[in-house]
């Protein structure tokens, strides 16, 4: 067989961090509902403020064309002002209810969009990638991370575009009434947009820090709930409280420093929002009393510094809204633009045909990362309808093997071929119609036992009870509480490890896989439900190729033939009958079984 030594993969560049703006325009490639009808969002953003910056106009009129007419107040112009400002404010409220149904809509919409794509290149992830992090911090980025960004979107999202368009507005009916006041009133702000572009980066960081405790939090929360069974038994509920209280601290401190730089700028705003009033205030009398401005003039410019004042303040408040958001939506990217080092060949892939598997490994190295070689140099073949035991002692690579076979992870080099097709080129679709791996320990959903079965492929009820009757399981089945409605709770906690293991069992047989995959299917349980399983195994495994991580005697007895691993080699190979009499490994593994079996009987 010729060998094909897999290419090592490149190592990826670093890239380099995205800014504020960056991860901004990045979420809006993962989210394009947020952008869609962009124009017309900032056209009710513009709608929405005009009602606002009405009133300064209307207070002009009034007060040089009304009250002080040159015969006397005109009620006419006060009445035709109001008016205006009415129907302007109809206008505004109109504009200002359908801004926020958009921007409600397009942000669940865009971020369900984030929360499926983030999830599911969770999954397309290998388990070396998935296990370098806390599972709660990789919840956090699909749930409370993402709420952060909608947070900001709905609420945070339209203060921005309103207080946009308001600024905007503010600062061309400035110009129009005095040109030399709208100078001063920018000149007084320009120092502050300086101190908050710097203020940006750091609070940016604060919050990235923010958000990484919340997720530290949630992993150790989670954590102490999956392990509450582990914790009441070793009686170390204070040192768990105590570990979740540093967790607590810790993002407690992370949130003060990140509110408390964010105050210097809402403070700043305010500061000089106040100085910027009185130096108009005191300008602007100046020039009323010059003769350059009327007074209805510069009452109205009072009223368009209050409301360019005013967004400007918001903006500094909100800033450390929008830096919570980014911090969030770059946790979030950062997981979408992970590589994903076991990749789906797609659309590029080739699909299995049906029917027993020929599994080929061609000198197959595998190494964790930072780590010395698991398996070194494995070359074997794997007759289709065969039935394989692959034993050796603890950490010698054999769930590793397993892992290879099912493509959970990738050889380090060298080639894994199933019916002769290299698996990285086999479209994840058929790779995992073809094969079925069940775990040591099957995980089993909050859901019924019949719901559990068919989880791996739809089934009605008769089909579920047809499989467990092939398998031997029926009388078991009928022995539940409520039979195959019996809620199996939480990661199967209801049922005893033994039951777990038997629902696994008949979900692989519901999914009709060509090749089975068991790893140590029958260890931790009693010796009647091993009798159970070993039935049931010696149904599912018929007709098929079946390779078995075995812990147990009675495994590598019922297998066709026995592999055995030692150092990441194959050390032997044949069957039961033949090695047991052979100086070897695993002469020295079935005599450490037949003596603990001997102590259990005793």
């Amino acid at each position: 067989m010729t060998t094909t030594p897999a290419t090592p993969a490149a190592p990826t560049p670093t890239a380099r961090p995205l800014n504020t703006w960056g991860i901004v325009r990045r979420g809006l490639q993962l989210s394009p509902e947020l952008a869609r009808g962009l124009w017309l969002t900032l056209t009710l953003a513009v709608l929405a403020t005009a009602g606002r910056v009405i009133i300064p106009i209307v207070v002009q009129r009034v007060t040089d064309h009304g009250l002080l007419a040159p015969g006397g107040i005109d009620t006419g112009v006060v009445t035709k002002a109001i008016g205006f400002a009415l129907a302007a404010l109809v206008v505004t409220s109109s504009a200002t209810y359908l801004l926020n149904v958009r921007l409600f809509r397009a942000a669940e919409s865009g971020l369900a969009t984030l929360r499926i794509t983030a999830f599911r290149h969770l999954h397309d992830l290998s388990m070396l990638t998935q296990s370098s992090q806390r599972r709660g911090s990789m919840v956090s980025r699909v749930t409370s991370d993402v709420d952060t960004i909608s947070q900001f979107v709905q609420f945070g999202g339209i203060i921005l575009l309103v207080s946009l368009g308001q600024i905007l507005l503010a600062t061309a009916l400035m110009a129009h009434y005095s040109p030399i006041l709208a100078a001063v009133t920018w000149g007084c702000f320009v120092p502050l947009l300086i101190v908050v572009r710097r203020l940006q980066r750091s609070l940016g960081f604060a919050y990235g820090q923010v958000r990484e405790r919340v997720g530290d939090l949630l992993a150790a929360v989670s954590e102490s709930v999956v392990g509450a069974a582990t914790i009441r038994s070793f009686g170390v509920e204070d040192r768990t409280a105590e570990r979740i209280g540093v967790a607590i601290e810790e993002h407690r401190q992370a949130a003060t420093k990140a509110h408390i730089r964010s105050s210097i700028a809402f403070s700043a705003g305010q500061f000089v929002a106040g100085v910027t009033l009185a130096v108009v205030l005191v300008v602007g009398t100046a020039l009323a009393a010059g003769g350059r401005m009327t007074l209805g003039e510069l009452l109205a410019f009072l009223f368009l510094v209050g409301l360019f004042t005013q967004p400007v303040q918001m903006a500094t408040e909100n800033l450390n809204e929008l830096q919570n958001a980014v911090a969030g939506w770059r946790r979030v990217i950062e997981i979408v633009d992970t590589p994903a080092d076991v990749a789906d060949p797609g659309d590029d892939g080739i699909d299995l045909p049906r029917g027993p598997v020929t599994v080929d490994f061609d000198h197959v190295d595998f190494a964790y990362p930072e780590g010395d070689l698991v398996l070194r140099d494995v070359s074997t073949h794997i007759a289709p309808g065969r039935r394989i035991a692959i034993v050796g002692e603890t950490g010698s690579g054999k769930s590793t093997f397993a892992k290879l076979l099912t493509r959970l992870m990738d050889p380090t080099s060298g080639v894994v071929r199933l019916d002769g097709h290299d698996l990285r080129t086999v479209r994840f679709s058929s790779l995992r119609e073809r094969v079925v791996l069940v775990p040591q320990e099957g995980f089993l959903f909050d859901a019924t036992v019949a719901d559990n079965i068919r989880f791996g492929a739809p089934a009605g009820r008769a089909e579920v009870a047809s499989a467990l009757r092939e398998l031997g399981l029926a009388e078991w089945a009928a022995s539940l509480p409520q039979g195959l409605e019996t809620q199996v709770g939480q990661r199967g906690e209801s049922l005893s490890a033994g039951e777990r293991q038997l629902v696994a069992l008949a979900r692989a047989y519901l999914s009709d896989p060509d090749l089975l995959v068991l790893d140590e299917a029958t260890s931790a349980v009693d010796p009647a439900t091993e009798v159970r399983i070993q039935h049931a195994l010696d149904s599912l495994a018929r007709g098929r190729t079946s390779i078995a991580i075995a812990h147990r005697i009675s495994t590598a007895q019922a297998a066709d033939e026995v592999i055995v691993v030692a150092d990441g080699r194959i050390a032997q190979r044949g069957p039961h009958r033949e090695l047991v009499t052979q100086s070897g490994p695993y002469a020295a593994l079935h005599a450490s079984w037949v003596a603990n079996q001997s102590v259990a009987d005793a």
